[in-house]
């Protein structure tokens, strides 16, 4: 018995590990809180590529990390979601970690990226 627990631990642990740091969110769960005004989305993946398409709703982090402060609401509770380029881009933790620092309790990451929300048929937005 002793051995099954400690095996389950171990994978429990393991898949968190994997998991990464930040609870992700799905693309159909993001859509959501933009619907409901619910979150603050964070593009990581550089202006160039901002300007091009983002999630609606995103702050480009490139440009706005010098006074990331001043882009995030008051309320510490705020769901704020980091995203990169996909399911193998781990740059998203930049801007996820900034929040926290800020104080922000309430940190995800759509670890499906700017490719996985136009896989997903999602609209995304260009900056002029």
């Amino acid at each position: 018995m002793k051995k099954l627990i400690t095996l389950l631990v171990s994978l429990f642990c393991a898949g968190n590990l994997i998991a990464g740091e930040y609870p992700d969110i799905s693309v159909a769960d993001l859509k959501k809180a933009i619907e409901e005004k619910k979150v603050v989305v964070i593009d990581v993946n550089g202006s160039n590529s901002y300007k091009a398409a983002h999630v609606p709703t995103a702050i480009d982090f490139q440009a706005a990390k010098a006074d990331l402060k001043a882009k995030l609401p008051e309320d510490k509770k705020t769901l704020v979601v980091a995203y990169c380029g996909g399911p193998k881009c781990n740059a998203y933790t930049r801007a996820a970690k900034a929040a926290q620092e800020l104080g922000y309790t309430n940190v995800k990451h759509l670890s499906a990226g700017i490719s996985g929300w136009k896989a997903a048929g999602e609209k995304t937005k260009a900056a002029k």
